[in-house]
């Protein structure tokens, strides 16, 4: 992912799928007995904060310099990636 635009475009991609999931999950939240609601609560904050952290990644992205990118550009993907990974293992504890 060398180009800033396409490495953003990818970013507000997978954060709508995500936004889209944590709806999902909080439908399924509401309709779930107390104990479960709670669990559910629990993995739904995590969720949104690898979200909101993704988010501010991708505002990063946007706003730095071409020259700045070219040198933050492996942070952000290994910071992506490892963000990626916990939003997918939290939501696998609720399917």
């Amino acid at each position: 992912m060398t180009d800033r635009s396409e490495y953003v475009d990818k970013m507000k991609a997978k954060l709508d799928e995500w936004n889209a999931d944590i709806d999902k999950m909080s439908a399924k939240a509401k309709e779930a007995q107390a104990d479960a609601r709670i669990q559910y609560d629990k993995q739904l904050v995590e969720m949104r904060k690898q979200r909101d952290e993704a988010g501010a990644k991708m505002k990063e992205a946007m706003e730095a310099s071409d020259d700045a990118w070219d040198d933050m550009r492996k942070g952000f993907e290994s910071a992506w990636d490892s963000m990626s990974t916990s939003f997918q293992k939290a939501l696998k504890r609720f399917t």
